[in-house]
């Protein structure tokens, strides 16, 4: 009896045992298009989701004044923030801005502005060039949206004080304050990206001095920036009796003489810009054999984004600079309008397509209102090293803007 009633229970718990796999099976099968599919333990899912998850993180992570996101680290696992007098406060509420350009969700404007007002004391801070920077891809971006009359007194107020920084003798706006007794007036090549805030002042003022004051800078950076093979260096230190360029050095590339990948890109994304204003050849011309310069290097990597300097001896087991790769992308859109050339527009449409994916996206569990990974602040100082950077993302969004208003 005890045997007969044994071999029931076990004929009972294998047929259970067959139903529930079997209904397990039924499950998968019948479920599998709504799973996502997974790779080494993380779940994979489309760019767009995952950029649609990256951006609500925007909208989660709370600021203020002093606490404005610039960077995450995935070694630390901790998010860099800053005052709104850093160089780069204004990408933040540029981010949202463009975001808000992307989607159209009104949350994105309400962040923008509050996030835009944090900084506009900064209209008044003469003691950096970098007003374009922070007051035109803040309160530029929120003008362009709203056509808000105070927005508009701050862009004019900002290109005021910057103005305050041209010396007429050198022809440029002065870049940095310290290192004042190696460097008597040092001009840095990221310098021409604060112009568009002069020109747009011009345009919503109707005062030529900005624009006059732009055009002299564009001018002296053409000639002393570039070499012969439409490399860029980094920083002119000029004399200040003379007017004349003294010295060219580097204080982010690999060394004097390198092609430090972001300064590159922001010499052909500022003529390009300029030449958007100004409708000067002379500028198109730069911006032209600049971009073949980056294009066309033999250190370029296949995907599109760059080493962080070109003539890095330890290429390719370096680091790359996707902030580089966003700006250079985001430039060419415009400059393949203006030169008719595919293969501008052919870069910037690989880079877009190399980014949106797992390689360069932040994961989707990363608490931290970045989308990109492997960016480099600077690296001879080794500070912010393969990093997210808020830059990075602006001119990514900025890219995707473009292409999106291409079509």
């Amino acid at each position: 009896m005890r045997k007969n009633n044994y071999c029931k229970q076990l004929y009972f718990s294998l047929s259970r045992y067959r139903y529930l796999i079997i209904h397990v099976l039924i499950v998968n099968v019948t479920s599998c298009k709504e799973i996502p599919h997974k790779k080494e333990g993380i779940l994979r899912i489309s760019a767009d989701s995952l950029l649609q998850i990256r951006y609500q993180k925007f909208l989660d992570y709370p600021i203020d004044s002093i606490s404005i996101p610039r960077s995450y680290d995935p070694k630390t696992k901790k998010v860099f923030k800053v005052a709104s007098k850093d160089w780069t406060s204004g990408f933040y509420p540029g981010n949202l801005w463009q975001l808000y350009k992307l989607t159209g969700k009104p949350a994105f404007k309400s962040k923008a502005m509050e996030s835009t007002d944090y900084i506009e004391q900064e209209k008044y801070n003469d003691g950096t060039h970098d007003m374009g920077f922070k007051m035109y891809c803040s309160f530029g971006e929120g003008f362009e949206v709203t056509k808000n009359d105070h927005y508009k007194s701050v862009l004019i107020q900002s290109a005021t004080t910057l103005s305050t920084r041209f010396y007429k003798k050198v022809g440029s706006i002065r870049s940095w304050d310290f290192n004042k007794d190696i460097w008597e007036y040092p001009v840095i090549i990221d310098n021409m990206m604060n112009l568009e805030l002069l020109f747009e002042a011009t345009k919503i003022s109707g005062d030529s001095t900005f624009h006059k004051i732009a055009v002299q800078h564009a001018n002296s950076t053409l000639k002393n920036h570039f070499r012969e093979d439409n490399s860029s260096f980094h920083v002119v230190v000029y004399d200040t009796v003379t007017g004349r360029a003294k010295d060219k050095v580097t204080h982010q590339g690999y060394n004097d003489n390198s092609s430090w990948a972001r300064g590159q890109a922001w010499g052909i994304y500022g003529f390009t810009m300029c030449y958007r204003y100004t409708g000067n050849l002379v500028y198109l011309e730069q911006a032209r054999k600049s971009a073949e310069f980056y294009l066309k290097h033999n250190s370029l990597p296949e995907d599109g984004i760059p080493f962080w300097d070109f003539n890095d001896p330890s290429i390719p087991n370096t680091i790359k600079d996707v902030s580089a790769a966003t700006i250079v992308a985001s430039a060419l859109v415009e400059l393949a309008n203006f030169t008719n050339e595919k293969a501008f527009l052919e870069y910037s449409k690989k880079v877009l397509k190399t980014l949106k994916s797992e390689a360069y996206l932040l994961p989707s569990e990363i608490e931290a209102p970045f989308i990109l990974k492997h960016s480099t602040g600077n690296w001879p100082k080794k500070d912010e090293m393969d990093v997210s950077i808020n830059y990075a993302d602006y001119y990514f969004l900025e890219l995707m803007l473009r292409i999106k208003n291409k079509k």
